[in-house]
């Protein structure tokens, strides 16, 4: 532990002396500088102190100010430490500088990893990320990737309880029509209470290519008719067929919950939706 403590001062002796100028050194060695900052943090992370090293990773990063991985340690330190807003503020900077230096795969990753990482304290923070890492992947035209983080998101919402808003569901979906996830916006419309939002969301979906006359369109569009008809038996007979049985978790918990007006709505608390 001495030995390591020992290492990591000695090279953040060295990267001072690369950044000081003199008579015969008229600029700093900012390469050499962020070498010496890097090997200082790897020693501290050894000899855990992790404070130290957060901070040499940061003074890694501003002597190298192209070096966005730096930023990106620094960000998973604080996460050891449990400092989590700090290190989402630190991986989400390393996320911009990956932008803008021609790696959009690598920030969107890096801010899906915030996204996982602040997820258990901040919910909307978490949301947040989430849907810029998908508006990230969906400029790259990686749709597969941009559905799945929207899915996250969405998931998460249900998964608290949070029955989503107008507002809110706009934050996750933003202007976005995808087939796989139009029964997830209808369930989470009538779970609502909003029958002619979920209708509006059927039948914008309709523009969607092989949607319209799908297994997915014959039972939204019945499970819409069991709620104008106030017939519970048929809205339970579709919320139990295979195509919703198998959703994902939350909203097949979702589905199950349902209840046509005048049946009395159950809360999310007791439709087991935490």
């Amino acid at each position: 532990m001495a030995q390591k403590m020992s290492e990591a001062n000695e090279h953040l002796a060295k990267a001072e002396k690369h950044l000081k100028t003199g008579f015969m050194k008229w600029k700093p060695d900012y390469d050499s500088a962020a070498a010496e900052y890097a090997k200082a943090a790897i020693a501290f992370k050894n000899a855990k102190q992790l404070e130290r090293a957060k901070e040499a990773y940061l003074q890694e990063a501003e002597a190298h100010s192209s070096n966005r991985s730096a930023f990106e340690q620094a960000g998973m330190i604080l996460k050891d430490l449990q400092r989590l807003p700090e290190a989402v503020e630190l991986i989400e900077r390393a996320s911009r500088m990956y932008l803008e230096n021609g790696t959009p795969d690598t920030a969107a990753m890096a801010l899906d990893r915030a996204g996982k990482m602040i997820e258990v304290v901040d919910l909307s923070r978490a949301v947040q990320l989430y849907q810029q890492a998908a508006a990230v992947f969906e400029n790259e035209e990686r749709l597969r990737q941009a559905v799945e983080l929207i899915g996250k998101a969405s998931r998460l919402l249900v998964r608290r309880g949070c029955i989503i808003s107008a507002e809110g569901e706009e934050h996750v979906y933003g202007n976005r029509k995808l087939p796989d996830k139009t029964i997830a916006q209808v369930l989470v419309h009538l779970r609502r209470g909003d029958f002619v939002a979920a209708q509006k969301c059927v039948s914008e979906s309709c523009g969607i290519p092989g949607f319209n006359g799908s297994e997915d369109y014959a039972a939204l569009e019945r499970l819409l008719a069991g709620f104008d008809q106030q017939d519970q038996d048929e809205v339970t007979q579709v919320c139990s067929s295979p195509l919703l049985r198998f959703m994902d978790n939350d909203y097949a918990k979702l589905a199950l919950s349902l209840k046509v007006p005048g049946e009395g709505m159950e809360t999310p608390v007791a439709a087991g939706l935490q």
